[in-house]
């Protein structure tokens, strides 16, 4: 029994992963490119899913852009990686209408 639920734990976190794959390919195709909010959220949880949580310094305020991309990322954090695949997976999906 044991092993049943651990290899069944398995194949969901390859299905997720295989899903989560396939939300990267599809970001990259959107029938329409997504307002900033929106890309900073895709670029965060991206961030989160493949990395877990934010590490090294938050950049100066006068670099915008890295430091609007740290924060997306930093907002997530304690969000497991699982969790944040998951979410990327649902709002690829959803902008693909």
């Amino acid at each position: 029994l044991h092993l049943s639920i651990r290899r069944q734990r398995q194949m969901c976190i390859r299905d997720r992963q295989e899903q989560f794959d396939q939300a990267l390919a599809d970001s990259k195709t959107l029938p329409e490119r997504p307002d900033n909010l929106t890309l900073l959220k895709i670029y965060g949880l991206f961030k989160q899913a493949s990395s877990g949580n934010a590490t090294g310094e938050q950049p100066a305020m006068t670099d915008f852009v890295a430091r609007a991309k740290w924060d997306a990322w930093n907002n997530l954090k304690g969000i497991s990686q699982d969790d944040a695949k998951q979410q990327y997976i649902d709002l690829v999906n959803e902008l693909k209408g």
